[in-house]
């Protein structure tokens, strides 16, 4: 496998392949870096370099007790970066993971960095606070760690239906896609994931947001029933400078799996402009 080992030792597995230009691609909650299938096979055959990682406390990374932080996960992205020594890469970050790429351009820089892409992202913060009076109220997240608290197998077998829309109208329900987010999930460790549900909820990434110097693309669907756009991608839009948002009319949060050819047609445009 390939690891690299950050400063307090957590070994963090990552994907790498092909060559070319770098795209890294940081995942949502409670996935791993296999939630990327889609575009990694896409982008790779395009000529790009693609890298993943499991996010410690997910996948195949290690799953410590400490460490199952914002600032952390944006330090052990960095440490990749470092590691395989990447220049002017793109960062893509879906839901959780566009916090991670946000909160590593405000901790590191855009050094490294030549373009962002946040997917469906929690930025800049999901919860419902005076200052944020279109979030989500605690109890939401409650419920979640209550979910993954009593029975996170059943809980994620649930989670899966509005994440990727499957309980629309019409919708093609694919078992399959519900069994890999299962699988994805159970692969992870309980206590990392309990302590993500606090970052991915009650993280403010609002000052991250404003340090962005690179062009940044914003994807996100209006039907995301796990982030809603309102308060997600039309605020970060008008956080990050130049930020261009494009709607999915219909989309769900999966949008990654359930529209992935547009999603790689609109990221190949944005890494070829």
């Amino acid at each position: 496998m390939s690891i690299i080992t950050t400063q307090d030792g957590t070994q963090i597995f990552y994907k790498d392949w092909g060559s070319g230009q770098p795209v890294v691609f940081s995942h949502g909650w409670p996935l791993n870096a296999d939630a990327w299938d889609a575009q990694m096979l896409f982008l790779v055959q395009q000529g790009f370099r693609v890298i993943a990682h499991d996010r410690r406390g997910h996948g195949r990374s290690d799953k410590p007790a400490q460490g199952n932080d914002m600032d952390t996960y944006a330090d052990d992205l960095a440490a990749l970066l470092d590691a395989l020594d990447l220049h002017d890469a793109t960062l893509v970050g879906h839901s959780t993971g566009g916090g991670e790429v946000a909160h590593y351009i405000g901790r590191h820089g855009t050094g490294r960095v030549a373009r962002a892409v946040l997917i469906g992202a929690v930025p800049p913060i999901m919860l419902k606070t005076a200052a944020n009076p279109g979030g989500l109220p605690i109890d939401v997240f409650d419920g979640i760690r209550k979910g993954v608290a009593d029975n996170r197998s059943q809980f994620y077998q649930d989670l899966a239906t509005p994440f990727f829309g499957f309980n629309r109208p019409g919708a093609k329900v694919s078992q399959g896609t519900i069994d890999a987010f299962w699988a994805q999930g159970m692969a992870g460790g309980i206590v990392g994931q309990f302590a993500c549900i606090k970052e991915f909820s009650e993280v403010d990434y609002t000052e991250d947001l404003k340090k962005f110097d690179v062009p940044t693309l914003i994807l996100h669907g209006d039907d995301d029933q796990i982030v809603p756009i309102d308060a997600s991608a039309k605020r970060s839009v008008e956080l990050v400078k130049g930020a261009t948002l494009k709607v999915y009319p219909g989309a769900s949060h999966g949008m990654c799996v359930v529209n992935a050819d547009q999603v790689n047609a609109d990221l190949l445009a944005f890494l070829k402009a």
